[in-house]
């Protein structure tokens, strides 16, 4: 039985989990969905709401911040909320 990661290399797992799996950088992911009728949110203000928890959670572990076990939660469901709508828009 392997033991489970510590709260920040957890994080540092699920931020390269993200970036691998979220097109966070991808000109074509930042598109209005105004002229599509049935958008679910929008997609680029979703992405760029990740990108910048992503980019605090980065810094924050640089600086040697541990998070709880809430942020981690949050953030993961933050992440995994964005990326059904992103299917739900056909742009996964």
């Amino acid at each position: 039985m392997s033991a489970k990661p510590d709260l920040a290399t957890a994080m540092q797992l699920l931020i390269s989990e993200v970036k691998q799996s979220l097109p966070l950088y991808e000109p074509a992911t930042y598109v209005c969905g105004i002229t599509n009728s049935d958008c679910q949110g929008c997609p680029k203000k979703m992405l760029e709401m990740v990108d910048s928890e992503l980019c605090f959670w980065e810094s924050a572990l640089k600086q040697g911040r541990i998070p709880k076990f809430d942020e981690l939660r949050r953030f993961g469901k933050l992440c995994q909320s964005v990326r059904r709508n992103l299917v739900r828009n056909k742009i996964l």
